[in-house]
């Protein structure tokens, strides 16, 4: 059985405000090229299918063009939650969806229950463990040590125990924060009241584990692997190879797992310079057509620094000002303000969040504030 590992999709999410829509459906929609040229049975995604618990009209739409192109392409599918997903509403209708080879493994309760699937070697059972918020997951499953390890380990042992009574190869799909993995920027945190990370060792006794929540691709064991997010979330991605797992199961359990690279709809980057220097150099002419993060290092604050670089970046998204020779104070704040004016301490922090002193029109604007304000308080 050849199985296509992935997840975070997260259809429906923005990149600083930018709509993704189009370059998620580019890229998802190439899993059901992948399916045919690798002849993969099931496609597995481990939770965070969407951005959002209530995703909008458009973000479903996609999804179900996604999702029965894959269908169409041959693979039966399997999907558990995140933390980003409602459970209730994935699960809708799971019961029918499973007739047409949608498989919706989203009640905490029947995680135990796996979807059974056959080859030319016998039966592979697939678990599916949805997003475990421990303090609801807990009373479900009857654990009474609080945290996310306690339910996850009570998850397992149920898994195990089911699979003892079966003779067939086994594969589990959870969305946690298991240790040893590396994080970025853009994944949500799951730690509630608590350590939110949990031990490799809990998910021993299955042939594969196919982790989401970590938006990095990255091994942790042979068999125990993160397939990350399809598209880069965050800066912090840019260096990331986005890919899936194509994880093969013969007789005897897990043979191989190979990486497939995924495309990049828009590539990721990140310029430092002054204004001028940014929108001067040539040298940068390859990142005009990049989603852009900028560190401008002007002295003063340029004004409407986003709009002027998106003259010549387009996709420049995101803006710091760090000046190179950066503010410096030896006093503490007490001392600083202490024997100011109220127009003083505010002309100050103009000077300080800007870079240069408050103009004179500037300054009669802040003394006729405080005058409102002291005509205000007499009154």
């Amino acid at each position: 059985m050849r199985i296509l590992h992935t997840s975070d999709w997260h259809v429906g999410r923005t990149f600083h405000g930018r709509d993704l829509l189009v370059e998620q459906e580019s890229v998802l929609s190439g899993l059901a090229d992948l399916v045919s040229s690798e002849k993969v049975d099931v496609v597995v995604i481990s939770g965070d299918l969407y951005d959002r618990a209530v995703p909008s009209a458009d973000a479903v739409s996609l999804c179900a063009r996604v999702l029965m192109r894959i269908r169409a392409a041959g693979a039966r599918i399997v999907i558990t939650p995140g933390n980003h997903d409602s459970a209730a509403r994935i699960g809708v209708f799971g019961e029918f969806a499973a007739s047409g080879g949608l498989y919706l493994r989203t009640q905490i309760s029947l995680l135990d229950k796996p979807v059974e699937l056959e080859d030319e070697h016998g039966p592979v059972a697939l678990y599916g463990i949805p997003f475990l918020e421990p303090e609801p997951a807990r009373h479900v499953l009857g654990v009474a040590e609080k945290g996310h390890a306690p339910v996850l380990g009570e998850a397992m042992r149920r898994i195990r125990a089911d699979l003892a009574g079966r003779s067939a190869r086994s594969v589990v799909l959870a969305h946690a924060f298991v240790t040893g993995g590396a994080p970025s920027e853009s994944e949500r945190t799951i730690a509630v009241g608590g350590v939110q990370d949990v031990s490799m060792q809990v998910f021993s006794g299955v042939d594969y584990v196919a982790l989401g929540h970590l938006h990095g691709p990255q091994t942790l064991a042979e068999n125990l692997r993160y397939s990350g997010s399809p598209l880069a979330y965050s800066f912090s991605e840019a260096r990331h190879r986005k890919s899936v797992w194509l994880v093969e199961l013969d007789a005897g359990g897990l043979v191989g797992v190979e990486r497939r690279d995924l495309p990049v709809p828009r590539p990721l980057a990140s310029l430092t310079g002054t204004l001028a220097e940014v929108l001067e150099d040539p040298a940068h002419k390859p990142f005009e057509d990049h989603f852009l993060s900028v560190v401008l290092t002007d002295q003063v604050r340029p004004m409407d620094a986003l709009r002027q670089l998106q003259k010549r970046f387009e996709h420049a998204v995101h803006v710091e000002w760090r000046p190179e020779q950066g503010l410096q104070h030896n006093m503490t704040y007490a001392d600083r303000v202490r024997g100011r004016s109220d127009e003083e301490v505010a002309c100050c922090f103009v000077s300080d969040a800007r870079g240069s002193e408050p103009s004179e029109a500037e300054k009669a604007l802040l003394r006729e504030a405080f005058s409102s304000v002291a005509r205000e308080q007499e009154q």
